[in-house]
């Protein structure tokens, strides 16, 4: 069948894009998406909910030290940016004007919609702009969300394992569910689907990394319709690679995320200053809608959008966007590299640093590119021998960084990296070389900046998912915070080294302990190990911290008294990590200076202390801990 030309109808306050295979229909001037028709289903958003909320963009914002703002992004002048009989580009876009009075958004937002001839879906994306004397503010989060038929839309799809049907909305009002201990969190009571009574649903769940996410969506009944966001590069989310990102959730919702600070929280704001200029384009992603008349093939659906997203990913830099903003491929550049590991504590050769990520980023320090959001981000991982190539890079000065798994800590290149359009910058051999004085006496876990190498418990069958009860995923259900006191109800963990499973006797959240009065104490954990001998000398504590959250953390050697501590952070971290059902957050590692006098022969403690009390939600999720002895010739 021949392709039909895209045609662009204009009424008084919408407009319709029709490509023959979808049509969209916009409010003008506000470019808000009301109508999406394909196949055989007149109107794939919500026709129940308000035209204003079924396909928008949105923002959380505020002033610096105000409260946060939630804004509709509405554009106040339409215009058309190219029409062919192939292609049409529109833009709703509104000017911020510093000069004119009064508390406003500062920033000047166009938002873009693309439908192709031919194409199955439309393309999306929006042109954030700061002009000359915007007053200073904090960017926390932006994205685009679609509200679906919510009585067609049951099947939720995010990758091969975690699918399932999800509640209606209705079934997450409080006639219908109760309302558990984080805000999110329902307890399904009286559900419309009479099978899904009993579960927890919260939309944290089906939270994803970037790296591991690219494409999510739907499945309708009755037509049999796919809805899909496709992420052809994440280039322009924040966070980098292990950003993790709501998806979609009960509603039925389905979310492009760009900005935002979920399982980061306030580190990974972005900060504008007082006159601050910038500019980034925020997509293109793509929507992608695909049906089947055949319902034992609804699951091909799924299969048929992977394979969609791997297409997309073939063509990007995409050659039909109009804006200058967006780069096009030779307007790009590349680097090409190769990293090894040097740590001779390890081997006496350079280790080719295999299944690394390594990447471009705008921050400046070890580790920073997880909480960097102003700028463009492009990673890659290395292949067995630590190769690397990273292509379709935005010209421009960029910190080259890095992790390996299996070593502690981040990499940074020495020397800053410049990206020219057209060219292959060549970075030759790189050596990382991770924090390490001595050799390891005893480690727990494995660097993999996760707390996925410890014990999970199974979840109290008052709070489950069933999605996760047979999942590698089983972190994430319900209440798993409460479990370590099912198992360790009076006394804490002791951990002896040597003896003890770290998957199974390391549990994978340091928290509270609740008491029968159902408060929250403290919990201090002990690692046992013994030494043959002590080396005079300065030990050193390697302290990998996967995730933090309102904690006090304080390390004690012996003894727990202010002579034998040796390390306190207080009030450490912000990712709401342990609430929202993850096993990682912000990175961070600790490195800690033991004195050969606090050691003896024999058996010896370390005391991990969460001395924060009152908190069912504080915790901290370990990655890694290893105590190095001192150089023989640092002894006395």
């Amino acid at each position: 069948m021949a392709k039909k030309n895209v045609t662009l109808i204009t009424q008084s306050s919408y407009i319709i894009l029709d490509n023959g295979v979808v049509r969209l229909t916009v409010s003008k001037p506000q470019g808000l998406l009301t109508g999406i028709k394909y196949g055989e289903m007149g109107n794939l958003l919500d026709m129940k909910s308000n035209e204003l909320n079924r396909g928008y963009w949105d923002i959380n914002w505020s002033l610096p030290g105000g409260k946060n703002r939630y804004q509709l992004l509405r554009g106040s002048e339409y215009s058309v940016i190219s029409l062919s009989n192939d292609n049409v580009e529109v833009s709703f876009r509104s000017t911020y004007d510093p000069s004119t009075p009064g508390t406003r958004l500062p920033l000047t937002v166009d938002m873009r919609y693309i439908v192709r001839s031919g194409v199955s879906g439309f393309y999306c994306y929006a042109i954030c702009e700061r002009p000359p004397g915007s007053p200073a503010f904090d960017l926390a989060q932006t994205r685009m969300a679609f509200k679906l038929r919510r009585e067609r839309f049951h099947y939720m799809a995010i990758t091969d394992e975690k699918q399932r049907i999800m509640p209606m909305p209705e079934d997450i009002l409080p006639d219908r569910s109760k309302q558990l201990i984080v805000p999110e969190s329902v307890l399904l009571i009286n559900p419309i689907n009479p099978d899904l009574k009993g579960e927890v649903d919260d939309k944290y769940q089906y939270s994803m990394d970037n790296k591991d996410g690219g494409v999510h969506g739907w499945i309708s009944s009755h037509p049999i319709i796919g809805f899909w966001i496709i992420f052809p590069s994440h280039e322009f989310r924040n966070g980098g690679p292990t950003k993790q990102n709501l998806t979609a959730h009960t509603g039925p919702a389905c979310l492009a995320m760009f900005h935002g600070t979920h399982y980061i929280g306030n580190d990974i704001l972005a900060h504008f200053g007082e006159g601050e200029t910038w500019r980034k384009v925020f997509g293109p992603f793509f929507v992608y809608l695909n049906s089947t008349e055949d319902v034992s093939k609804a699951h091909n659906l799924w299969i048929d959008a992977k394979n969609r997203r791997l297409f997309e990913e073939s063509l990007w830099p995409y050659d039909f966007v109009s804006s200058p903003y967006y780069l096009t491929f030779k307007e790009r550049g590349s680097a090409t590299g190769r990293l090894f590991v040097q740590d001779r504590f390890v081997s006496g050769s350079l280790i080719p640093a295999k299944s690394a990520y390594i990447g471009l980023s705008g921050a400046r320090t070890e580790g920073s590119w997880q909480t960097e959001s102003k700028g463009y981000q492009f990673w890659v991982q290395t292949d067995l021998n630590g190769n690397f190539r990273i292509k379709n890079v935005v010209p421009g000065v960029y910190g080259l960084h890095g992790w390996v798994p299996g070593f502690i800590g981040d990499y940074m290149g020495k020397e800053l990296v410049t990206i020219s359009a057209g060219t292959q910058t060549q970075l030759g051999d790189l050596i990382y070389v991770p924090p390490r004085d001595g050799p390891t006496i005893w480690d727990i876990g494995f660097p993999d900046r996760t707390a996925t190498g410890f014990y999970v418990p199974d979840v109290n069958p008052m709070y489950v998912n069933k999605l996760f009860l047979k999942s590698p995923e089983k972190f994430r259900q319900y209440g798993l915070w409460d479990r370590y006191t099912d198992i360790y109800p009076e006394s804490d963990q002791v951990f002896t080294v040597g003896i003890s499973d770290p998957k199974k006797d390391w549990f994978f959240a340091h928290v509270d302990r609740r008491k029968a009065d159902d408060k929250y104490v403290p919990t201090t954990w002990k690692i046992r190990f013994n030494l043959k001998s002590v080396i005079g000398g300065i030990y050193k504590l390697r302290l990998a911290v996967a995730s933090a959250n309102r904690s006090d953390l304080q390390v004690h050697v012996n003894q727990m008294d202010i002579k034998h501590l040796v390390f306190q952070v207080l009030n450490l971290g912000t990712d709401n990590t342990v609430c929202r059902h993850g096993i990682h957050g912000l990175y961070q590692l600790f490195s800690i200076d033991v004195s050969s006098s606090l050691f003896f022969e024999g058996d010896n403690f370390i005391f991990l202390n969460q001395a924060r009390g009152g908190d069912a939600l504080c915790g901290i999720l370990y990655d890694y801990i290893r105590l190095e002895a001192p150089l023989p010739s640092e002894g006395s």
